[in-house]
C-alpha cells in the first residue's frame, strides 16, 4: 500500500511522539493505529535511524539531539547584545524551521537574553541549545542576582513568593524606563514550556515537579551552576501552528496596548485561598489592567472572606476593571453568586 507524504509524515510523527514520551510497545501501537504491517512500521524505524532523526541504546530507541553550551563572560569586557548573540548562537539552529516558529524564537529568546544582560548584573551567561527532530530547547543560565530576588528587592515584598506571583500577571519590571514588563508574561505563555528557576523557587504554568525534572535533566546544567543566578528553561515544537501575534491579540486592545491578563489562582497559592489577606495579595496591581481573567482550574473551592475581597471590596474600588472568573466549579459559582448577592 502506498502512503501520500503527508500520511507518511502522520506515521513517522506518531512514532515520534511515543519515543519522546518513553512508551512500550510503539510499534505494535504504530500498527494498530494507522492499520499497517508490524513490518512497514520496522522499516520507517529504519529510515529514521539511518536518517539520524532516532538511534537504539539499550532502553529502545531515542531522539537524536545535537546541543551546543556557550559561555559569555562579561567579565572579560564582553559587550553583550542580544540581537547580535542570535544571529552568531541561535540563527543557524531554527534558520530552517517554519516562519511563525522562527519569530517566536526571535522574540522570545531576545527578550529573555536581556533580562539576562540588563537585570541580572551577572558576569558569566550561558546558553544551552539542545535540538530534535521534533522539539527545540534553549535555556539560558547566569550567575547574577536572582530573577525573583531581584523583584522582591525592588518592590520590598516580604516574600520570594510575592515575586512569582506578580510575574503571573504581568507589566512588572524593575527598570521601568527601559523595560515593559510584557516579555516573561508574553514568553511563557507563547512557548510549549517555559519555566525561570532562581533562589529554590520556580514560575512555570506547566506542573512544577515535572518541569523541574526535566530542567535537572539537561547534563550540561551540572557542570555550570553552584546556587547562584537564574535558569530561564524554554521549549518549543518545530512543528508548532501558534502565532505570536495572536497571543498578543489575546491580551491587547484594538490599539495594542497590553490590558488584559489571565492569573492562574493555583499556581498562586499552595492550597485553596480561604482569606481576605490571600485575595488582597492577589489583587495588587490588577488595577494595571482593564480585564482580569482568573482561571479556577484546579481550584476546589475559596473561602467566603477571600471571595468577598476580591469580587466585592476590590471590584467596588476599581469599577474599571472587570474580573471575569472562569473554569470555577460549581462551589466556587457558588461563593461568588453568595458574596455579591
Amino acid at each position: 500500500m502506498s502512503f501520500t507524504q503527508e500520511r507518511r509524515e502522520q506515521i513517522k510523527g506518531y512514532i515520534l511522539e511515543k519515543i519522546t514520551e518513553r512508551q512500550d510497545g510503539i510499534a505494535k501501537k504504530t500498527a494498530d493505529n494507522f492499520q499497517i504491517s508490524l513490518n512497514s512500521v520496522y522499516r520507517y524505524f529504519r529510515e529514521m535511524e539511518k536518517d539520524g532523526i532516532i538511534k537504539k541504546g539499550e532502553k529502545g530507541y531515542r531522539l537524536v539531539n545535537r546541543q551546543k553550551t556557550i559561555l559569555l563572560k562579561r567579565s572579560k569586557g564582553e559587550l553583550l547584545e542580544e540581537d547580535s548573540i542570535f544571529k552568531e548562537y541561535i540563527e543557524e539552529y531554527i534558520k530552517g524551521l517554519q516562519d511563525n516558529v522562527v519569530r517566536i524564537w526571535q522574540y522570545s529568546f531576545m527578550e529573555m537574553m536581556n533580562n539576562a544582560i540588563d537585570h541580572s548584573l551577572a558576569e558569566d551567561v550561558y546558553l544551552i541549545v539542545s535540538q530534535n527532530y521534533m522539539d527545540t530547547t534553549i535555556m539560558i543560565v547566569d550567575n547574577g542576582v536572582g530573577i525573583f530576588q531581584k523583584i522582591k528587592d525592588y518592590y520590598q515584598y516580604p516574600e520570594l513568593e510575592d515575586a512569582i506571583q506578580e510575574l503571573f500577571k504581568g507589566k512588572l519590571t524593575t527598570d521601568s524606563e527601559h523595560h515593559s514588563g510584557e516579555g516573561i508574561f508574553f514568553t511563557s505563555r507563547i512557548l510549549d514550556s517555559f519555566a525561570a528557576v532562581s533562589d529554590g523557587k520556580i514560575f512555570a504554568h506547566d506542573k512544577f515537579s515535572e518541569k523541574l525534572m526535566d530542567i535537572a535533566e539537561e547534563d550540561a546544567l551540572k557542570n555550570l551552576t553552584d546556587g547562584r543566578g537564574t535558569i530561564i528553561y524554554m521549549r518549543l515544537s518545530n512543528f508548532s501552528k501558534k502565532v505570536l501575534k495572536e497571543v498578543f491579540d489575546m491580551f491587547s486592545d484594538t490599539d495594542g496596548g497590553f490590558v488584559k491578563t489571565r492569573v492562574p489562582v493555583k499556581n498562586i497559592f499552595e492550597m485553596d485561598p480561604v482569606s481576605r489577606s490571600q485575595a488582597k495579595r492577589l489583587c495588587q496591581r490588577l488595577d494595571k489592567f482593564r480585564e482580569v481573567e482568573l482561571d479556577f482550574e484546579g481550584v476546589q473551592d475559596i473561602g467566603q472572606g477571600f471571595a468577598h475581597e476580591l469580587f466585592v471590596v476590590f471590584q467596588n474600588a476599581h469599577k474599571e476593571v472587570r474580573l471575569t472568573p472562569v473554569n470555577a466549579s460549581a462551589d466556587i459559582e457558588k461563593m461568588i453568586h453568595h458574596v455579591k448577592g
